[in-house]
């Protein structure tokens, strides 16, 4: 089996380690000529942090990564006030990361490629698909570098501009706002302390200002302003205006300007994900608005979902990745609008974060089910004690492409090749019967992604 991923960014480079580690070829180019070297999508949630501590790199993500500062408002210049988005909170037996964590997005892609070369794949860059065709048995793709590629499968993870998407010739429904427009740019400030955020606006209109959330790795921030005049071309003498206008003059002196981009309301969700042997995923399936910090995280939700399904093959289990994943976008995208909303309407619990924007609560299960924890839902961690008295952790087990049976006080031998047996002579748990709500005799297979069969 060969699987050719179109688009190198946080989506296509977890689906090419999850098939890599599966020892599938993969191949995934990406047309850009460089590696992307900003910030854009910062926020890694909850959830993600799960995904990335299955593949291997949690460990160096947190270790880059900073925690969520606390936002001190300023209005005319003056401090009044503190906000936290979201309380730091302890991790808990079940959920192993509890809070988000800030990270560039290029130091994400970098962390993930020194994953993918661990497989011995790298991407293929300044080399774009440029048509397709399918057939019973696979995908024919035509490469800009003039090469002819035969892949089992198709995958585009090419962005919310996907030529993947749109040579199939799904519909992107939505909405671009031209009306709204913000700059969001990486750059430096003397004058503020580096382990704060900031907010600076007036008073009479104290919604409408600029945002500064520190960056890990040195001393930039993340700065994003509503576009004053839209004449003039980013950069940083642009920046510096906006900063004197909400800030007041010399209240800080940006500098060193490394990425800049304008940003509009564009909300979109793909009709399909899915023809045939080519998916889409990511921004190519569904773009939202930074608000909530949910975009990149639900594509690599994306991709964690499909890449046990390829691996797998069989038609009944591909089927379910477009439900399953178009139905959450289109529900995340409803929490992003949302909090996009109240932003604009000036509320100010559009800065608060709430547990639905962690992704802990995703699921898949018929809705119809009303048991505590059911097929689809996400499979929680647990405290184990092996038979000679060692603390793991239950996802410790669950690590890598296999999926889990649990068995709670079984009576017969084990003969699925990765059980985890709670019982004599097995693995105890203070917690795992709690959390699973399970009884003695019970069997609760865990999908490879992390959700019970």
């Amino acid at each position: 089996m060969t699987v050719l991923i179109a688009g190198a960014g946080p989506t296509g480079l977890t689906l090419a380690i999850d098939l890599a580690r599966r020892g599938l070829a993969v191949r995934i180019v990406d047309k850009a000529t460089e590696f992307f070297t900003g910030s854009r999508g910062d926020g890694l949630q909850p959830r993600t942090l799960e995904v990335f501590d299955d593949l291997g790199v949690v460990d160096e993500v947190i270790r880059q990564g900073i925690d969520g500062s606390t936002v001190h408002i300023h209005l005319d210049g003056v401090e009044v006030g503190q906000r936290q988005m979201r309380e730091l909170v302890e991790p808990t037996a079940d959920i192993p990361y509890p809070n988000g964590r800030m990270l560039a997005q290029s130091r994400t892609e970098e962390i993930l490629r020194g994953k993918l070369a661990e497989y011995g794949v790298q991407v293929e860059l300044a080399t774009a698909i440029v048509g397709f065709t399918q057939d019973a048995t696979g995908v024919t793709a035509e490469l800009s570098t003039g090469e002819t590629v035969r892949a089992t499968y198709l995958v585009g993870a090419d962005g919310g501009a996907s030529f993947v998407r749109k040579h199939l010739g799904i519909a992107f429904e939505g909405t671009t706002d031209e009306s709204i427009k913000v700059l969001i740019g990486d750059v430096s400030a003397d004058g503020l302390d580096h382990d704060k955020s900031y907010w600076f606006a007036h008073r009479e209109n104290p919604m409408q200002g600029i945002v500064l959330m520190p960056l890990s790795g040195g001393d930039q921030f993340q700065l994003a302003s509503p576009i004053v005049e839209e004449h003039r071309e980013p950069s940083l003498e642009v920046l510096q205006d906006l900063m004197d206008t909400y800030a007041g003059p010399g209240f800080a002196k940006l500098r060193d300007l490394t990425w800049v981009t304008v940003w509009r309301p564009n909300v979109r969700l793909a009709e399909r994900f899915r023809v045939g042997r080519v998916f889409i995923a990511g921004d190519a399936a569904h773009v939202h608005p930074p608000t909530g910090g949910q975009g990149l995280n639900t594509g690599i939700g994306d991709a964690y979902n499909l890449g046990w399904k390829l691996a797998d093959g069989r038609e009944e289990i591909l089927a379910t990745y477009e439900p399953e994943r178009r139905t959450n976008a289109a529900r995340v995208l409803g929490i992003s609008e949302d909090l996009m909303q109240k932003h604009l309407d000036g509320d100010e619990s559009a800065l608060d974060r709430g547990e639905n924007t962690r992704q802990l609560d995703i699921s898949y299960r018929d809705r119809t089910d009303t048991r505590p924890i059911a097929s689809g839902d996400r499979a929680p961690d647990a405290v184990l004690i092996d038979a000679d008295g060692n603390e793991l952790r239950l996802f410790d087990l669950f690590r890598g492409p296999h999926e889990t049976l649990l068995r709670f006080a079984p009576t017969t031998p084990a003969t699925h090749p990765h059980t985890v047996d709670f019982g004599p002579g097995a693995y105890t748990s203070p917690t795992a019967y709690a959390a699973y709500h399970a009884a003695d005799g019970d069997e609760i297979l865990i999908r490879p992604d992390g959700y019970l069969a």
